[in-house]
């Protein structure tokens, strides 16, 4: 089995191990990463090793599963998991065919595999992902719809293989939830508005989660893959397409390994991957498509992130391609909590609706403070706003002043930019503090700057429409 052999390539995370041990060792290793910050990302890398599994394997045909795509096979997912985890882990196979599902809820210890040629399809019935389960929906906690593949609470699991997760959503269904023509909504229709504002109403009051019950009714989509309070997670080599709302979404989760992944989907919302509140994330040697930001790290929306309080940190990014977004490395807007030690790098970005590289969006209703952003080695082929845009006004106002600070971009090569080089616009008592740009070139703009609002801003060999840029 493929997984079985990939398993040699992750075990190769071991050598960082050393360097960590012997960086570690030294006297000197806060000076020297200090110096440079990449050796965090170094030490970052070394502490994510990914779960290995028993060399059990459990077949879904042999619990009753059945190809074609007309049969849902719910039960037969459940079965077998369930026989996995009773036998103390192993290996869900799904072999080549297409297999139609309901919610698939992973157990501790559990690897669901995907066959070069299985496709797992996603019911399009919103009945298929109840009852409903702990979730938290555009950072706010609640009881909503099942995720199509869910976990909370659990350690070791993965989602490996090189087959494919078709969400199944359309313009007929999931997307016209949103509410958007565009989406296929049309007047008349239902929609997640009202759902959204009541949901908005019990997070501002603090009533408990548990009883902010949605579902049927409510029009709040589903995500496509949510592991909650989980730790130890692998998702390897699949394609994601057709996902109803945001694709890959840990939740208060740690130690997290994303690799070679494809996500190609272009819906309302259909974000790649968001690290949400979640510490210690691998996501490399993948590639995004996608109907929103490429990779978007939160950490809660208003009164909920601020009630539990944990960042997201400790995320390294690198060796992937994105196309289509409204970004490419984003930060926000659910952000409360607060983000911390992101890096990334060796990215390829290029598309005529890549609205920006690196964004981050945030208000004083969110609060939080973003801070030590390094991304290095950018190629950049087209993109449609700004190359580095933050933004302290995204939503109304309210009573928590942000903060952005540290931000470091070095080596970022654009062939044909869009309106803005940089876009700043932040509040004049918590001004963008210590931006720096170094190594980098931006062609094709038709404004170089707009900054409102930043201090101590560095520029080291940065040129933009070929005029040297200084602060």
């Amino acid at each position: 089995m493929k997984f079985r052999d990939n398993i040699k390539k992750y075990r190769s995370l071991i050598f960082p191990v050393i360097a960590l041990f012997l960086i570690n060792g030294c006297s000197e290793s806060e000076s020297q990463t200090a110096d440079d910050p990449w050796l965090k990302a170094e030490q970052i890398k070394a502490q994510i090793v990914v779960p290995e599994f028993p060399d059990t394997t459990f077949n879904i045909v042999d619990f009753g599963a059945e190809e074609g795509g007309e049969i849902k096979n719910t039960d037969a997912f459940r079965k077998a998991i369930a026989a996995a985890s009773e036998a103390g882990g192993g290996t869900v196979l799904v072999p080549n065919g297409t297999f139609l599902t309901g919610a698939i809820h992973l157990q501790s210890n559990v690897n669901l595999h995907l066959e070069d040629d299985a496709t797992i399809l996603f019911s399009q019935d919103p009945d298929d992902y109840l009852p409903v389960v702990f979730t938290r929906w555009e950072g706010m906690e609640l009881m909503n719809y099942s995720s199509f593949i869910y976990a909370n609470g659990k350690e070791n699991i993965a989602i490996t293989g090189n087959g494919t997760l078709d969400g199944n959503a359309s313009n007929e269904h999931w997307w016209p939830w949103k509410g958007n023509v565009e989406d296929g909504w049309e007047e008349g229709q239902p929609n997640q508005f009202a759902g959204r504002d009541s949901l908005h109403v019990l997070n501002a009051e603090q009533v408990p989660p548990e009883e902010r019950v949605f579902g049927d009714g409510f029009y709040l989509r589903p995500n496509f893959i949510q592991f909650y309070n989980s730790k130890n997670i692998l998702i390897s080599g699949v394609t994601l397409l057709r996902s109803p709302m945001w694709n890959v979404h840990p939740v208060l989760s740690e130690n997290i390994t994303v690799d070679g992944i494809h996500i190609e989907t272009l819906g309302p919302n259909n974000d790649g991957v968001n690290p949400e509140s979640s510490k210690n994330v691998l996501i490399t040697n993948s590639y995004f498509d996608t109907g929103d930001d490429c990779i978007a790290i939160k950490s809660g929306r208003n009164q909920d992130g601020r009630r539990i309080a944990v960042p997201s940190e400790n995320i390294v990014i690198e060796n992937s391609v994105m196309k289509e977004g409204h970004g490419g490395i984003v930060m926000g807007s659910e952000i409360s909590g607060g983000v911390r030690n992101v890096f990334a790098r060796n990215i390829q970005m290029d598309s005529p609706n890549l609205d920006r590289v690196l964004r981050i969006k945030t208000s004083s209703r969110r609060g939080g403070i973003t801070e030590n952003i390094y991304l290095k080695d950018i190629e950049v082929g087209q993109y449609k706003e700004a190359a580095i845009r933050a933004n302290m006004f995204y939503e109304p106002p309210g009573d928590y002043m942000p903060t952005i600070r540290n931000i470091v971009v070095e080596n970022l090569t654009v062939k044909q930019g869009g309106k803005y080089g940089i876009l700043i616009e932040a509040y004049e008592e918590s001004p963008v503090t210590g931006l720096k740009v170094i190594n980098s070139s931006i062609e094709g703009v038709e404004i170089p700057m707009e900054v409102n609002h930043a201090r101590d801003m560095e520029f080291e060999n940065f040129q933009i429409n070929g005029q040297k840029i200084t602060p």
